[in-house]
């Protein structure tokens, strides 16, 4: 069986990243970092152009028809270049209304989306979650305090996992946060990304779905945050390699030492890793599997933990210059520092896995 990416997809990666290294090199990024916006409306724009929000969305609806392995090619672009813009939560919120329970009236807001014209931010907890949803003779309400959310402070719109008071399973919610208003933005290491907290108080929410249609944002946005650890997890292999040949000591170059030779072997290993179990996942969501909350649940362990030690190798290579804001680096240290909490951290998606096996066990199934 063959599991490389298709010659149309290969095709789809190789324009992005055309795309991408014009449009969005470092400097630009940095750019965005000095203007203190967060963000890059021109670029958003850009993309939205080349039809990259609907890559999944089908052509009845104005999107291109394709699926969420095209839009895994895009995320692993998008982590190759720290793109300031909220693709991987708006990529989310557009599938999530495409599977909303009351999708008959949200074309409206799926054609906005898709054009760019809105934003959104995804707002998870991997632990028990502050926010809860109440349902009252006008519709649904939201109360508490979100978790640290990458993109709220300029987004347009919020989509909440979050428990309802009354009952225990969870159910993902809208947000207009045009309405609502959007939060401050708070200090963070990842100046690429704007981060805020968003406080709800009464707040009015459509509810979208319930615990299944939470359960596959989860797994949407484990796989999606894996994706981006794969690009971002690449340059970081690909800056090192290309540090190795250049740096030399004792006058040879560092890479002919067998200690750099074998680091950098290892971070290869990890990437692949990493390609391998994300790739996964993004088909096993665009097909239904029914081993998708598995496979996603891996690809973000593996991701998590692979990203880590990909990092750090890379600065060990670098040396002192891999700690400096000079060095292009830190651009990708940073973004894959918060990747490895979005979503859960490694530990969080073992337990999950754990509990799933477990499952399979006891029904006397393969977990194979």
């Amino acid at each position: 069986m063959d599991f490389d990416l298709s010659a149309d997809q290969i095709a789809l990666r190789d324009a992005a990243r055309e795309f991408l290294d014009d449009q969005c090199p470092p400097s630009r990024v940095r750019t965005v970092h000095d203007a203190g916006t967060g963000w890059d409306p021109d670029l958003w724009r850009s993309m939205a152009e080349l039809g990259w929000l609907g890559v999944a969305v089908p052509e009845a609806d104005g999107g291109l028809g394709l699926g969420l392995v095209e839009v895994g090619v895009l995320l692993e672009e998008a982590g190759r270049h720290v793109l300031p813009v909220p693709f991987l939560s708006t990529v989310i919120a557009i599938e999530l209304l495409r599977r909303s329970e009351i999708r008959g009236g949200r074309e409206g807001d799926l054609a906005r989306f898709v054009d760019g014209s809105r934003t959104a931010c995804v707002v998870w907890s991997a632990g028990t979650s502050s926010i809860h949803a109440t349902e009252t003779a006008g519709g649904w309400v939201l109360d508490g305090r979100s978790d640290p959310t990458v993109f709220a402070p300029v987004a347009n719109v919020a989509i909440v996992v979050a428990p309802a008071s009354d009952a225990a399973d969870s159910g993902v919610f809208l947000v207009d946060l045009d309405v609502h208003g959007q939060p401050p933005i708070e200090p963070s290491m990842d100046l690429s990304r704007p981060l805020g907290w968003i406080t709800f108080s009464g707040t009015t929410a459509t509810r979208l779905g319930g615990a299944d249609l939470a359960e596959f944002a989860l797994d949407f946005g484990a796989a999606a945050v894996a994706l981006e650890l794969l690009g971002a997890s690449e340059v970081a292999l690909e800056l090192a390699v290309a540090y190795a040949k250049d740096r030399v000591q004792f006058g040879r170059p560092i890479g002919s030492f067998q200690a750099v030779k074998h680091r950098c072997a290892d971070m290869l290993v990890d990437v692949e890793g990493i390609r391998s179990s994300a790739y996964w996942a993004a088909w096993c969501l665009d097909a239904d599997d029914p081993e998708r909350s598995i496979a996603c649940s891996t690809a973000k362990t593996w991701a998590g933990d692979a990203s880590k030690r990909v990092m750090a190798s890379a600065l060990q290579v670098h040396g002192g210059i891999g700690f400096t804001w000079e060095h292009d680096l830190h651009l990708y240290l940073k973004r894959a520092h918060l990747d490895q909490l979005t979503f859960g951290d490694s530990v969080w998606h073992r337990t999950r896995l754990g509990a799933m096996l477990r499952s399979k066990v006891d029904a006397g199934l393969s977990v194979l």
